[in-house]
């Protein structure tokens, strides 16, 4: 491999961001796509399934073979409130092999013997997630019911490239957050992104119906069809 597409490759590792390398079969001519060159490329539908299935393999196009080596960041799903939906997600994320992390200031709901083996931070989500970065392979999931632990998480989302915004709450508890939102300064097509009701419709009662939902939403979202570019 080229020095030069290695060193590029990298690159876009630490920045969390997806890469294909395109290689000929014949010849072994490559050449590195990075997220923005996507929608130019040739070969820019077989990109594209290959990254929402986070999978490497073979394709063809115009009776030539390439093979498509996926670089792509890690999913994982960010969550404010240490409530029992998120304790049932716990299970049910690492079944799915996503990565998740917990924020709530709250120390008496945030503890380890609650979310023991997953990455908890006991801080207020604007200063957490200044840390931790919002990127396009992250969601984000607000479960509070408490606006001053939610809206900054929800606001930090809606700036960010997530790749879903989801929040609890009824369409009631749902409008005054809209109107919290816009008031913030977020217009109609920001506030849009946000999945509310949360979850998939499927009459989810209990926290671990409703936790299920919520992952069959971001699961759905993160493999189907979406933008080549951001």
């Amino acid at each position: 491999m080229d020095l030069a597409i290695l060193a590029a490759m990298n690159a876009e590792r630490a920045a969390r961001r997806p890469a294909v390398l395109v290689t000929a079969i014949e010849g072994g001519a490559q050449r590195l796509v990075t997220t923005d060159e996507i929608e130019a490329d040739p070969l820019a539908t077989q990109i594209d399934r290959q990254l929402r299935m986070g999978k490497s393999g073979l394709v063809e196009a115009g009776g030539v073979q390439y093979f498509l080596t996926v670089q792509a960041p890690h999913p994982r799903i960010v969550v404010t409130g240490a409530v029992h939906i998120s304790q049932a997600m716990v299970p049910m994320a690492r079944l799915l092999d996503l990565d998740l992390v917990i924020i709530d200031p709250r120390t008496a709901f945030a503890t380890p013997e609650r979310f023991p083996d997953v990455t908890l931070l006991t801080e207020w989500p604007d200063v957490a997630l200044a840390g931790l970065g919002l990127d396009a392979y992250t969601a984000f999931v607000a479960l509070t019911h408490d606006p001053k632990i939610d809206d900054p998480g929800l606001e930090a989302a809606l700036r960010s490239e997530c790749f879903y915004v989801g929040a609890l709450g009824s369409r009631k508890t749902h409008g005054r957050r809209v109107e919290r939102l816009t008031a913030a300064g977020f217009d109609q097509a920001a506030i849009a992104r946000i999945h509310a009701p949360i979850g998939l419709d499927i009459g989810a009662v209990s926290p671990a119906e409703i936790a299920l939902s919520i992952l069959g939403e971001i699961v759905s979202t993160l493999r189907g069809p979406r933008r080549l570019a951001p």
